[in-house]
């Protein structure tokens, strides 16, 4: 009797313990568990300057590729009009190729600036003008309308016909900056996508206009300014004047899906494939820096 008590007693205490263990292993172990990894989600809208839109859509394809509870729509209409859409909250990301400060109407201590990369800008002429380089009073004098024959210019008699872009336009404000010194621009065709405008100079004989280097590809030609080309090796060291930061601004710090988008735009799948192989240029590979009043330093 006394073995059968001692017996039951082992087993009672077996039980305890396998009891105990039962409960650590449920409910109150859950702290120890990883948490389901989170994921994003949403709908951002990234909107402005065209002489981005290249990057910004392959971009983001790539990105809803790996997110795809992540929608985002891509749209041009200019700098301006990112600027405006960001500031007033219809944008979460509205591109620019100008400074917010440089925009007036915009408060731009309420942005946050994300700058993506360069992008080089250079006058473009139809192929059958055989001009290769201007002068900068010769490109000055052609877009005020001073000249409006080529041959004036060592071309053939030729009607120069200008293609010009919308007031919101940042190309249009970088081109007019560095490549006009400021001076107005006579009326011409204006078109605002770049890529209208590339098939409009194309098109046209004796046409002339301006595009980001990243729309270059062959069908019109791209033309030196005082004997520097629109090189990547020119816009780097300086030599070469008109270009522009491609900003990504946000109205406050983002978060959530909009910041993990703008991170994916820094990393080398961006900034070493896409970026290049679209014709921009990596801010790293810069020897300068440029602020928003123009001033350039060396790094």
């Amino acid at each position: 009797m006394h073995n059968k008590l001692k017996g039951l007693v082992v087993v009672i205490l077996c039980l305890g313990v396998v009891l105990a263990l039962a409960g650590c292993g449920g409910s109150g172990d859950n702290s120890a568990k990883p948490a389901a990894e989170s994921k994003l989600s949403g709908n951002i809208t990234s909107v402005g300057s065209t002489a981005m839109q290249p990057l910004a859509e392959q971009a983001a394809t790539q990105f809803m590729a790996k997110n795809p509870d992540v929608k985002i729509v891509v749209q041009g209409g200019g700098s301006g009009t990112g600027l405006t859409q960001v500031s007033q909250g219809a944008a979460q990301i509205g591109n620019s190729d100008i400074f917010a400060e440089e925009k007036s109407g915009i408060d731009a201590s309420q942005l946050v600036d994300h700058q993506i990369c360069v992008v080089g800008m250079a006058a473009v002429i139809n192929p059958s003008v055989n001009i290769d380089n201007l002068t900068s009073q010769q490109l000055v004098d052609i877009f005020t309308g001073k000249t409006t024959n080529w041959k004036d210019v060592g071309g053939a008699d030729q009607k120069i016909v200008l293609v010009n872009r919308p007031k919101a336009s940042g190309t249009r404000a970088t081109f007019k900056k560095y490549a006009l010194g400021g001076a107005e621009e006579a009326a011409g065709i204006e078109e605002d996508a770049s890529g209208t405008v590339r098939k409009i100079v194309k098109d046209t004989p004796g046409a002339i206009g301006y595009l980001a280097l990243s729309y270059l590809d062959g069908s019109v030609k791209a033309v030196s300014i005082d004997g520097v080309a629109p090189s990547k090796e020119n816009i780097t060291t300086g030599k070469y004047p008109v270009w522009a930061y491609m900003h990504s601004y946000t109205k406050g710090k983002p978060d959530g899906a909009v910041e993990a988008f703008l991170s994916y735009l820094m990393t080398d799948e961006v900034q070493k494939t896409i970026v290049p192989q679209l014709g921009y240029i990596p801010e790293t590979d810069m020897k300068i820096t440029r602020d928003s009043a123009g001033n350039i330093k060396n790094k």
